[in-house]
């Protein structure tokens, strides 16, 4: 049994064009200045959007480029966020989903295998998961180090997070300040998330994050 979950969780946070023109090798003190400014007007956004953030909904494409298997899955459906501890991420197509995460409980529901694996939730085990990354990145300058990179923030961790080596953003002027990010880790695997239609503060409630399993679902617990 833990065998199984150990083995979907490794899962999880897996699954979870550049052009850049070369300015040769001097840079005036201006063009550094407001590359730095520019960085900092991204970060205050995406803060102050967050600050007033209750919940967020839409929809998402995520690619996942695994490299070892010489594959990319591509991945599509819709995801809820309750601030701070409540998200939902339901994923659609032929490998049906649902990951709910409810403060410290996490349920993921696999609908064409009749499954469901239940546990504990916590960010030093689950915190680098893509589907959990969204709703942390109010704290972008607590927990990474920021500079820009093809006009995307390119954030890295200060601390140890998982597998992950960098995170790129990709800002939008909407009014949820995020319109995709990619996740690069260690093995030089990549998941891209493009998130699409999305609301913010429109009243989600809470039974949205409590799973209705059908009666026929195998149920797994895990217990550290």
């Amino acid at each position: 049994m833990n065998r199984n979950f150990k083995k979907f969780k490794s899962s999880l946070l897996l699954c979870t064009g550049f052009l850049f023109s070369l300015l040769g090798f001097y840079f005036s003190l201006c063009t550094v200045s407001c590359a730095v400014l520019s960085v900092d007007e991204d970060i205050t956004r995406i803060q102050n959007a967050y600050d007033d953030i209750k919940d967020i909904k839409g929809s998402f494409t995520q690619k996942s480029h695994i490299k070892d298997l010489k594959r990319i899955d591509t991945y599509g459906g819709e995801f809820f966020i309750k601030r701070p501890t409540k998200m939902k991420w339901e994923y659609k197509g032929k490998t049906p989903q649902e990951v709910i995460i409810s403060n410290d409980e996490i349920i993921i529901y696999q609908r064409k295998e009749r499954q469901a694996f239940k546990g504990s939730f916590d960010r030093a085990t689950y915190g680098q998961a893509p589907i959990a990354l969204l709703s942390g990145f109010g704290r972008i300058q607590e927990e990474f180090n920021v500079s820009k990179k093809n006009g995307r923030l390119l954030l890295k961790p200060k601390k140890s997070m998982g597998n992950i080596v960098s995170i790129e953003i990709e800002t939008s002027e909407d009014e949820f300040p995020i319109k995709s990010f990619i996740v690069n880790d260690s093995r030089s695997n990549r998941i891209e998330i493009t998130l699409k239609d999305v609301e913010i503060n429109t009243g989600l409630e809470d039974r949205l994050f409590v799973p209705s399993l059908p009666k026929d679902v195998n149920v797994y617990e895990h217990n550290p």
